[in-house]
């Protein structure tokens, strides 16, 4: 018996039962299809790596659920592999877990886990374990998914402090995914051209490897966006970094949404960048390697590193003066990852 992707989700296929197997098979291991979830157990058994293992997890809860640029299954995927390839390792596996809630359309659900396989294919990577729960209506909001992810640091990249004078690039716009989900979520119909930069960047950062000793550290700016990072990095590393306002890319439609609602584009969610902080002498060539790829066509060198004489970020601005730039109080957008 196939399943009928016109009705819902309903217990019984959280239940172990005979209508969880068919899910499993029908939809999950027909779109994941690869060697290693096909041992069905509730292990993947992997081959060994050539390297030191990279280890990641994250939980996705995005409302809504699709929007533009991509949905919660591409999300899923790129947010994990992002998280390993920013550490240096090539993503190589990635474990699904589904909290579903009764009541929750099947179609939606297939056109989700079809996202999922190809991302992961884009990506290049597998998806080779996983699990299935469903909760009670009225107890979960739709649909929750976590992923890990396994991946090998072939080259022994290691993070470095940041040295007086180097120099951050960032690989396009900012603000584009946290403004999507924002106009979809508020129906701001004006904005609708808006599109997620919802992306894999494993590939652009493997096209690296060449000035991998001159990049000292690497970050996606998701949550909190730039500034979050830039603010950790300076805590952490004990350093000050200065934005240039006029090098930074927000595209008009991001600059304006987020005028109209008071957001600052530097504390806005991304989730297709990369934060680099490089050497200054191999700054321009890095950047130049960065727009020979397709996710990094808009590359660009937007702040430096100022001797350490106080832990700060900060910003010099269109009109020459320098503002703070601070850490997100509050949760400035919930629920955008």
């Amino acid at each position: 018996m196939k399943i009928n992707y016109k009705g819902n989700i309903d217990l019984t296929i959280g239940a172990g039962g005979r209508a969880m197997n068919q899910l499993i098979h029908d939809l999950m291991l027909a779109e994941f299809d690869n060697e290693f979830l096909a041992q069905q157990g509730d292990q993947a058994i992997l081959p060994p790596a050539n390297g030191k293992l990279a280890f990641s997890t994250d939980s996705y809860v995005v409302s809504p659920l699709f929007f533009n640029g991509g949905d919660i299954g591409s999300l899923a995927i790129n947010g994990t592999v992002n998280d390993l390839a920013a550490g240096g390792a090539t993503p190589l596996y990635i474990a699904a877990g589904f909290i579903i809630e009764e009541g929750f359309p099947l179609a939606q659900l297939r056109e989700i886990v079809k996202s999922m396989a190809k991302a992961a294919k884009t990506a290049n990577v597998k998806i080779v374990t996983g699990d299935t729960k469903v909760v009670e209506k009225g107890k979960g909001d739709g649909i929750f998914i976590n992923t890990s992810g396994i991946g090998v640091v072939e080259n022994d990249w290691v993070a470095t402090s940041p040295q007086t004078d180097d120099l951050v690039i960032i690989n396009g716009a900012i603000g584009d995914h946290g403004m999507a989900i924002m106009s979809k979520r508020q129906g701001l119909n004006f904005a609708s051209d808006i599109s997620s930069d919802c992306a894999a960047l494993n590939s652009l950062i493997a096209s690296l490897a060449p000035y991998q000793k001159h990049i000292r550290i690497m970050r996606d700016p998701t949550r909190g966006g730039v500034s979050a990072v830039l603010n950790e990095w300076a805590t952490f590393y004990n350093c000050s970094f200065e934005i240039d306002e006029e090098k930074l890319l927000v595209n008009e439609s991001v600059r304006g949404l987020s005028e109209i609602l008071g957001f600052d584009p530097l504390h806005i969610a991304n989730e297709g960048k990369v934060m680099l902080v490089v050497a200054k002498d191999y700054a321009d060539e890095i950047c130049s390697l960065m727009k020979n790829h397709p996710l990094g066509q808009e590359s660009r060198i937007i702040a430096k590193v100022n001797p350490a004489s106080q832990v700060k970020v900060s910003m010099k601005t269109l009109f020459g003066g320098l503002r703070r730039v601070d850490w997100l109080n509050g949760e400035q957008l919930p629920r955008i990852c």
